[in-house]
């Protein structure tokens, strides 16, 4: 078991402050993702759990005990990092064993935890092989093998999945999931920039950007209800669609004045004042077709993606960017053809001019 608590931890280059105050406290056995842009500050915040980067204030400690200022051997926490850094005259077996051996222990003792290690992620029969007679999805098993034979308290996972082709990828996370359900009360921190990974293997998601934590919570709490228009537009896979709309009140009812469709009626708009500048969005998967004249957006296809399980189209709709709406099954479109798609306004945010969401599900709405 290990409670780990991060209390207003700062870090800087010279003048660039690349973590600003970071707080959080991650229950034990919990798996938490880290996402965020590149630059935000994850895989530092990531080295310094491990203590492969010094802090320049807070603390950070694990079941009460301040490991701010031990050395990463002292810590109890095992990295796997995106790279397999295996050493390539080593065996597989020589691999796991490296760590053990340098901690001083027993061969009857390292036995033990290689074979329980090697038998949970199914690398017991390539023990005797070194590294490049390995796959890329074998060598990172190995990886988190020679991780899971210290026995850590907490693991740390830096992006380690980004190495490996799309099917590998799928096997390995399915892997890590497996892990996760085989190891309860090992508390694990994962960074990637995977939509995916983050979603399926997370119990809670930590959204960065800039150093700073921008919201925390389950996978599906930011999917639906996302604090801010960077946590819609960063969770999901395609991206949230956004148009800027303006809260209008006219002849005693408040509408949403659209640019690119038809208005959109509201009974009451929280924190949202007649006159000001909003954000409306919608995800890609919530829109449909509709009749011309009646649609949310109304524009024309520029791009169209058919995937079989899915058609996904691109609409030139005089926005800043495209608008996406991903469809199931198979829509043929022709480039340039007109359409109008419709979303169901409880599944529509709106946010204000700064960016903080007003609403998440916008009910009571007639259809749009």
């Amino acid at each position: 078991m290990a409670h780990l608590r991060i209390d207003k931890l700062r870090k800087s280059y010279g003048a660039l402050e690349v973590l600003r105050g970071f707080d959080l406290d991650v229950p034990s056995g919990e798996f938490v993702v880290f996402v965020g842009p590149s630059g935000c500050g994850k895989s530092t915040l990531l080295r310094a759990i491990a203590g492969l980067d010094g802090i320049t204030s807070g603390s950070i400690s694990i079941d009460g005990d301040d490991i701010t200022d031990l050395p990463p051997s002292d810590r109890g926490i095992a990295m796997v990092f995106q790279s397999y850094a295996l050493y390539p005259h080593m065996t597989v077996h020589d691999n796991l064993a490296f760590g053990l051996k340098m901690a001083g222990m027993s061969r009857a003792e390292q036995k033990v935890r290689i074979d329980a290690s090697a038998r949970m992620l199914q690398i017991d029969a390539l023990l005797d092989r070194f590294p490049r007679e390995l796959s890329g999805g074998q060598r990172q098993r190995v990886a988190i093998g020679r991780a899971i034979t210290r026995d850590p308290s907490v693991f740390l996972f830096d992006e380690p999945l980004s190495n490996l082709d799309a099917a590998l990828r799928v096997a390995t996370r399915i892997e890590i999931a497996r892990l996760k359900e085989k190891l309860p009360d090992t508390t694990m921190i994962y960074v990637t920039h995977d939509q995916v990974e983050a979603m399926t293997l997370a119990d809670r998601i930590v959204v960065l950007q800039g150093g700073r934590i921008e919201q925390v919570g389950k996978p599906l709490e930011l999917y639906h209800r996302p604090n801010n228009l960077f946590v819609a537009g960063f969770i999901g896979s395609p991206a949230m669609n956004f148009i800027q709309v303006t809260i209008t009140a006219e002849a005693g009812r408040t509408v949403l004045a659209n640019p690119v469709g038809r208005d959109i009626p509201v009974p009451e708009v929280p924190g949202g004042a007649s006159g000001e500048p909003a954000t409306l969005g919608f995800r890609p998967e919530d829109l449909r077709i509709g009749a011309a004249g009646e649609g949310l957006v109304e524009g024309t296809v520029g791009v169209v993606e058919m995937l079989g399980d899915q058609t996904i189209l691109y609409l030139d709709a005089g926005t800043d960017a495209p608008i996406v709406v991903k469809l199931p099954g198979e829509y043929p479109h022709d480039i340039g053809q007109p359409v109008a798609v419709t979303c169901d306004p409880a599944r529509m945010h709106l946010f204000d001019a700064d960016g903080k969401t007003l609403a998440n599900g916008l009910s009571g709405l007639k259809g749009t």
